[in-house]
């Protein structure tokens, strides 16, 4: 659901980088592919492309083999010859070498060999781009399809998740045929094409870009495709679509205005405020939660019909096995956050994030549905997320309440997310609303992390970012002046692609 920094995520690929400079020489953005690769280099913090392909080179020694990237390379090599004569496909004991027995149990190994069968000419055929990788995670394209792995933080660091993602390429529907374009306000200029590029390279049925100016106030919006295929409903401004990670800026700013107003104290373990769960560390303070280095666990059942009990879906007690002090995004974090809102104000999070920060800032598009059911009521006006299948084809999914409320739960229009951005450090001291995009953690390392915000290496703009199962949404703020852009999509697919190119046209200038 959170979402990391929007530049040089992971270990960037050089490669990716250089087909990227190249692609905006071909657009006319640039005379020569030095300009090109020089501005990609200042993007992400580095005097030059000398310094970012040192950088790249230095990361990917420093790592040594990433265990997300070498399983993806086993899954690989082992079924590149799926289908071919004479090929033998890995019996259970074997797949439980690379595969986790949650993910087993999940996709049963007769249907996880007859899945990557089903890719297998990409595998013989496609050449490997590793678009970022972690330790623990590995984000690459193979043909036309993206993959996304995640492996157990112990050794032999089992695959517990890997999706595949097929791009653009790939979309066989002609629904998708003739987007319709709508627009709100002024919206500047380069923003319409590089929508029209990101729904063809990334194969998308709605993508809403919006962005708002203190200096300028009024928000723009250009939103892009159809809000619903079977209906033939075109996307418009005021489409509302799920908002996961970005859903955690209400929550901080919450926590936040509690503190401002002395019910909450940063510093202090976060237990103190606790009433109805408590971690079971109980040193982790408030201020941990909020900059992502608490270690809270997080739980592997994300969607339900209906908001649960945290104390009933979680336990009472919370577990923090994860890494204290190290910044690392949590939904589990989120909810505890959430939850602290909700036992210190004496009402439900959705309600208390609601009187606290949405009705404030006249956020009137934006709500916490609670059940299933309410999601598809005519005042939400929301959007129908799809899945793009192997064979092109747009698929719906049905609408599902995030079991964290605090974390994904939020679902709002363009504008009033633009609006969130230039609006929530109003609501704060200004001393409190610096502190919240200051950098909490050593600058050095490889997150900068403010008070629920993720800031960028060189520190000029902070990012709430997420994705679900049937949406990705970014909220970015330039810190100096909190120009503000918003990233919306009805599908899950990464879109730093994007986020790159509206840095450049809107944050940056």
């Amino acid at each position: 659901m959170p979402g990391g920094s929007r530049s040089l995520p992971g270990r960037p690929n050089l490669r990716y980088l250089k087909l990227e400079a190249k692609r905006r020489v071909a657009a006319g953005e640039f005379a020569t592919l030095h300009e090109a690769q020089a501005a990609i280099a200042r993007e992400h913090g580095l005097p030059g492309w000398t310094a970012l392909k040192q950088r790249v080179d230095a990361e990917r020694a420093g790592a040594g083999h990433s265990p997300a990237l070498a399983q993806l390379r086993w899954v690989i090599s082992r079924f590149a010859g799926a289908g071919d004569r004479g090929w033998t496909a890995p019996a259970e004991d074997e797949l439980r070498l690379h595969f986790s027995d949650q993910f087993l149990a999940a996709l049963p190994p007769p249907a996880l060999i007859a899945a990557i069968g089903q890719v297998a000419e990409d595998l013989r055929n496609g050449e490997l781009a590793v678009l970022s990788q972690a330790p623990l995670q590995a984000y690459v394209q193979l043909g036309d399809v993206q993959y996304i792995a995640v492996v157990e933080a112990e050794p032999p660091h089992r695959m517990a998740g890997l999706r595949g993602l097929p791009v653009g390429r790939r979309v066989r529907d002609s629904r998708v045929d003739h987007a319709p374009v709508r627009t709100q306000g002024e919206v500047p200029a380069g923003v319409s094409e590089i929508a029209e590029q990101a729904v063809a390279e990334l194969g998308l049925t709605a993508l809403l870009l919006a962005g708002g100016d203190r200096q300028a106030p009024a928000t723009w919006v250009l939103s892009r495709g159809w809000a619903d295929l079977d209906r033939g409903e075109p996307l418009d401004p005021r489409h509302r679509f799920p908002a996961p990670g970005v859903t955690m800026l209400v929550t901080a700013t919450a926590v936040l205005k509690l503190v401002a107003d002395g019910a909450i104290s940063l510093d202090r373990p976060a237990n103190e405020h606790l009433r109805t769960v408590s971690l079971a560390d109980d040193t982790i303070t408030v201020r941990e939660l909020l900059s992502h280095t608490a270690g809270v666990d997080s739980p592997t059942e994300m969607y339900a019909d209906a908001v649960p009990e945290l104390a009933e879906f979680m336990g009472p007690v919370i577990a923090c096995t994860g890494p204290r002090g190290t910044a690392d995004p949590s939904n589990g974090g989120c909810a505890v956050l959430g939850q602290l809102v909700a036992d210190v104000t004496g009402v439900p999070y959705g309600e208390a994030a609601t009187q606290i920060v949405l009705k404030p800032l006249g956020l009137r598009d934006s709500s916490f549905p609670a059940r299933a059911p309410e999601i598809s009521a005519p005042d939400i006006n929301a959007v129908t997320g799809y899945q793009l299948t192997l064979e092109g084809r747009f698929e719906p999914v049905p609408a599902r309440i995030p079991t964290l409320q605090a974390a994904a739960g939020l679902w709002s229009t363009g504008a009033d997310l633009v609006r969130l951005g230039l609006g929530w450090s109003a609501l704060l001291p200004e001393a409190l609303a610096h502190e919240a995009l200051t950098p909490q953690t050593d600058p050095a390392g490889a997150a900068r992390v403010g008070l629920g915000w993720i800031i960028a290496p060189r520190g000029d703009v902070a990012t709430h970012a997420g994705a679900s199962y049937d949406a990705t949404a970014a909220l970015t703020t330039r810190i100096r002046d909190q120009r503000t852009h918003v990233l919306l999509t009805s599908r899950l697919i990464p879109v730093n692609s994007i986020e790159t190119r509206l840095l450049r046209a809107w944050t940056n200038p």
